[in-house]
């Protein structure tokens, strides 16, 4: 029991912290819960619900879920329904679809993402919100900063607060700072109910392999998700190679 009380503590600390650090809620704010079903996003709900109770500023949640009808993902909308509800949150069940041979530059788990976070910006825009929140955690941030760098040549990643200025919404990810492997132990503690899910696209990611680069990296250093993070602002150009223009 202290074991339990003591991870839930750890999760609220980093979960204010990041909502604090990174300016993620201001007063008045009407927030949608992008709700897969995950336990990611199960636990973003729950915290936010219980912050919107406690905490100023004061703001709203609005839960969300988007059922994209070509992918073979079962899941249990009145489990999803109840378990919002049953922390004062209206919930929202959307459908859509996408046909990966529209684009095929673009891989199918890049339009599937894409289509999804389209519906939630309709959803959003109907339910009068001005802010999306997304539940990745501070693993998933380290891993796309991780595969950006590896596969774009690029130093990037999912940052806490993004402005779509484009669409006149802000998204959020107020797990920021959480470990994934928390949110595993909490799902367990709360009994959060698995979803059914067989991507067919699912192993053309590369997520899973950085998954083990971060798990090699905290080998060789425990505190290496910490230094990953720190390094994001921490950029020291004068150290970095810099082209001459040599055209003139």
């Amino acid at each position: 029991m202290e074991k339990e009380e003591k991870l839930i503590r750890t999760i609220n600390r980093r979960f204010n912290k990041g909502v604090v650090e990174y300016g993620l809620i201001d007063e008045g704010d009407k927030i949608l819960v992008g709700l897969s079903g995950g336990k990611d996003s199960l636990a973003l709900l729950e915290l936010l619900a219980e912050r919107s109770r406690i905490y100023k500023p004061r703001f709203s949640v609005v839960a969300a879920h988007v059922a994209m009808t070509n992918i073979a993902y079962e899941s249990d909308t009145d489990y999803l329904r109840t378990f919002a509800e049953a922390f004062g949150v209206p919930f929202v069940r959307y459908e859509t679809s996408f046909d990966p041979s529209t684009d095929t530059r673009k891989s199918p788990c890049f339009l599937c993402s894409w289509n999804r976070r389209k519906a939630l910006f309709t959803v959003a825009k109907e339910q009068g919100c001005n802010k999306i929140a997304l539940g990745h955690h501070q693993d998933d941030i380290l891993e796309t900063l991780l595969m950006n760098m590896t596969f774009q040549g690029a130093i990037s990643t999912m940052p806490p607060r993004l402005v779509m200025r484009k669409f006149d919404m802000t998204i959020i990810r107020p797990l920021c700072l959480v470990h994934e492997a928390e949110l595993a132990e909490l799902a367990q503690i709360r009994g959060y109910q698995k979803q059914v899910k067989n991507c067919p696209y699912e192993h053309d990611s590369h997520r899973a392999d950085m998954k083990s680069v971060l798990k090699a990296l905290e080998q060789m250093n425990p505190e290496a998700r910490y230094s990953l993070w720190s390094s994001m602002a921490n950029i020291q150009e004068d150290l970095l190679p810099v082209r001459i223009d040599r055209s003139y």
